[in-house]
């Protein structure tokens, strides 16, 4: 067997403007002058884009939000580069840097931690500053936790509307969750994991008790959980756990999605799902369909069905 020798042309391992996807060097096409916000993986670090790799890798300046984090995905493609560190305590002599190299006819990439820069995150500043000065802010998407949660959530997905961080004291947090309570759309909000069953208790509080809900934590991650139910049952659940981890996004049914609207409406969708599955299946079913408890839905079940309970 004859080895051909490689192409003087091919690129090497770990050469500048390059990465490696599933061992083969590829060289990157280097982006036009510009301010590049690139999504990167949330969790699965297979879930970067091509080009999301190619800007990358061959930009001009790459900044990041923590350079630790960043350099995990860059070794897993063999991207070997200088990076900047930008994040939200860098002060304004960071960003003008980045926006003179912007003036100055380069290319510029920032990443966040997870996810897609200016969610939640001091690339908006950065963004906000180069449209204001006329300069090219190009949307690299990909990844991002909110959407991935809406998906997974089975709410409503025609209309949502991303809350960010709740406060952090009870009363701010309370009033908070007042202003959004009659937003028409599934309500999209992250949260810290020691902070999650108290907010859990104020958004049964405030937005209804029987309001469905989804508790989405470690998305794409390998201990990947999603949690439905009522905000009173995933209060109590949430509440019950001795310590909780991960990040996490709740999501919020919007507020005419909390049920049926009469009894008759209830019994029809109990009525469809005992053709094919028993009470017990058939009540945790309708529960999770229309917000109400699955207690009550199971003795009507059994009624529908002659058994007593």
């Amino acid at each position: 067997m004859t080895i051909e020798p490689p192409d003087a042309d091919d690129p090497a391992p770990g050469e500048p403007g390059t990465f490696t996807l599933r061992g083969v060097v590829m060289r990157a096409r280097r982006p036009e002058a510009g301010l590049y916000l690139v999504a990167t993986p949330i969790g699965n670090l297979s879930d970067v884009s091509l080009r999301a790799l190619d800007v990358i890798a061959a930009a001009d300046r790459l900044a990041c939000e923590d350079t630790r984090v960043t350099g995990k995905l860059l070794a897993r493609y063999g991207i070997r580069r200088a990076m900047t560190s930008y994040h939200e305590h860098s002060g304004g002599e960071a960003s003008e840097g980045l926006l003179a190299d912007l003036e100055a006819g380069r290319s510029v990439a920032v990443v966040t931690d997870a996810g897609t820069p200016s969610v939640s995150d001091p690339g908006f500043r950065l963004a906000v500053e180069a449209g204001a000065r006329g300069l090219p802010v190009v949307p690299v998407p990909g990844a991002s936790a909110p959407l991935a949660a809406l998906v997974a959530s089975g709410l409503p997905s025609d209309s949502f509307f991303f809350a960010g961080f709740l406060p952090v004291k009870e009363t701010a947090r309370r009033g908070r969750l007042e202003e959004v309570s009659r937003v028409p759309g599934t309500l999209l909000f992250f949260e810290a994991p020691h902070r999650i069953a108290e907010s859990l208790a104020d958004m049964a509080a405030v937005l209804g008790e029987g309001r469905r809900a989804a508790v989405c934590r470690e998305l794409t991650k390998l201990h990947e959980t999603v949690t439905r139910g009522t905000l009173s049952e995933l209060a109590a659940a949430f509440g019950a756990q001795e310590r909780v981890r991960g990040e996490i996004v709740v999501c919020v049914a919007p507020p005419d999605v909390t049920g049926p609207a009469d009894a008759a409406e209830a019994d029809a969708i109990l009525r469809g799902l005992l053709a094919e599955m028993k009470p017990a299946q058939a009540a945790a079913e309708a529960s999770r369909l229309t917000g109400l408890a699955r207690r009550d839905l199971y003795a009507r079940a059994l009624e529908m069905r002659g058994q007593k309970r």
